[in-house]
């Protein structure tokens, strides 16, 4: 979850899928590359925020991590009999003034939120659960 120090959190839209709100979301590339690494990696891609620009410990590894059911509309982007992934939450404070530059062929539309109307927002449960466990253990 991408957020301001105000508790605004930054929500991205789905280009296949209308009015799919989420955050930032990825895989790893190869199964042994480091979590920290995928979640700065898929940070850039998905908003041209580079974390390696910001103060360090920006990026916090919530250490949580749930398994769940993949939507079989994006089954096909794993190997056959694949259904369930694993996810990890990250959260990454940005400064106020931090441009958004989303990738078109992932995502057209952004915006910063409460906390709360993102966790309401959210298309997947798991997103809006961390978004509010988030600012329930960091506020």
């Amino acid at each position: 979850m991408i957020h301001k120090s105000n508790g605004e959190v930054l929500l991205i839209e789905r280009a296949d899928k209308a009015n799919f709100w989420q955050s930032v979301t990825g895989s790893l590339d190869v199964p042994d590359e480091d979590l920290a690494l995928a979640a700065a990696r898929e940070v850039l891609e998905e908003t041209g925020i580079d974390v390696r620009l910001l103060p360090e410990g920006a990026l916090v590894n919530m250490h949580h991590q749930i398994e769940y059911e993949i939507y079989p509309q994006w089954r096909h982007r794993y190997l056959p009999g694949v259904l369930r992934n694993t996810e990890h939450w990250f959260s990454l404070e940005v400064p106020d003034n931090t441009t958004i530059t989303l990738a078109p062929r992932e995502h057209v539309a952004y915006q910063w939120v409460t906390y709360a109307k993102a966790a309401e927002k959210c298309f997947s449960r798991s997103n809006g659960e961390a978004i509010l466990q988030l600012f329930s253990t960091h506020r």
